[in-house]
């Protein structure tokens, strides 16, 4: 089983992510990831997130055990991810076998190829590039977007400016109401850190905020945007997803997270 590259960017975005992460905050959080072939395992135990607790991007068993041993010596929720529609039934039988178990719906993985031309968005959100001496604004929208304790904020803050990252605000009246990054590398973007002030939510900020960034890649050179969004169902159905296939992207998998046993 190779890694698809839509999961290689992905990593590639949270590998320099804590690359770019203030010491003081790294020390204090215990933030950690190791790397592991094109994929890494994170962990970071006082966020709430999936996506800072988990193993992504690693297929081969050796590699896998590797992300085991080190991530089963961390505290916190901790999860592999995995697409269980490509998965191997010798990788099934490891995860089995280690009492990892499938939680929730998972997460859909979606593409699309760059616009052929501008995208125009019509609407009263307004959206503009994050500058430098805003990222502490930047980082604690984010932070209360998403459930984050306030001692993250530099987490997020740390992005804005640094090559490969654009950061966004959408804005009402002037006033910033959601945020969005995208990291680029090699022709492809990883989309994240979507958060709107729970006020001004379905107001369009993050319809606003995926064609902004689909036109700022388009012009750094980017071919194939990529982005996750937890799956939706009858039950429980998920306006990210469906924003996101309004502006057309395609769904191509879903990955499931295998969460760790609480006490190993």
């Amino acid at each position: 089983m190779t890694v698809p590259e839509e999961d290689i960017i992905e990593a590639k975005a949270f590998i320099d992510l804590f690359m770019i992460a203030p010491q003081t905050l790294v020390d204090e959080t215990e933030f950690r990831l190791i790397q592991l072939g094109a994929g890494c395992a994170i962990s970071l135990p006082s966020a709430p997130a999936i996506g800072l607790n988990r193993i992504l991007g690693i297929a081969a068993l050796n590699d896998l055990d590797a992300a085991y041993q080190w991530m089963r010596n961390k505290v916190g929720r901790r999860y592999l991810q995995m697409s269980a529609a490509t998965t191997p039934q010798k990788t099934s039988d490891w995860i089995s076998k280690r009492g990892l178990l499938a939680e929730g719906n998972g997460w859909a993985k979606l593409r699309r190829a760059a616009p052929p031309t501008r995208l125009v968005h019509a609407g009263e959100v307004t959206t503009r590039q994050v500058n430098v001496d805003e990222a502490d604004t930047f980082g604690a929208m984010m932070c209360a977007g998403f459930g984050f304790r306030e001692n993250l904020i530099p987490l997020w803050s740390a992005i804005v400016g640094k090559d490969g990252w654009t950061c966004f605000f959408a804005e009402l009246e002037g006033r910033p109401i959601a945020t969005a990054a995208m990291y680029v590398s090699d022709g492809y973007a990883w989309l994240g850190g979507g958060a709107t002030v729970p006020a001004f939510r379905n107001r369009g900020a993050q319809k606003a905020l995926i064609a902004a960034r689909l036109n700022e890649g388009a012009v750094q050179g980017v071919r194939t945007f990529v982005v996750e969004t937890a799956q939706p169902s009858a039950d429980e159905p998920n306006i990210s997803h469906a924003n996101l296939i309004a502006l057309g992207f395609e769904q191509i998998y879903t990955r499931m997270n295998y969460r760790f046993p609480d006490r190993l």
